[in-house]
């Protein structure tokens, strides 16, 4: 177990150990989960991590993705 320290900004650094074992990048997303007493993170899927899954689209990845972030702040307003 390893202590990491939160910035006035509610801010953490994940230790380089960690980032490698898990894989975690930067811009990478990750899932918060409270269980009970216990904060839990999750390493986010994206739809980057579904390439060469998916089925051929005629729409670019990219522009789904900048459709999918309008759509998101369209139902933010």
């Amino acid at each position: 177990m390893q202590a990491i320290k939160v910035l006035p900004k509610g801010q953490i650094t994940l230790p380089k150990k960690v980032r490698k074992k898990f894989g975690i990048r930067p811009g990478d997303s990750l899932i918060i989960e409270e269980d009970r007493e216990k904060i839990v993170l999750k390493k986010g899927k994206t739809i980057y991590d579904y390439i060469g899954f998916l089925p051929k689209s005629k729409i670019p990845i990219e522009e789904m993705i900048e459709k999918s972030v309008e759509e998101a702040v369209k139902e933010r307003v």
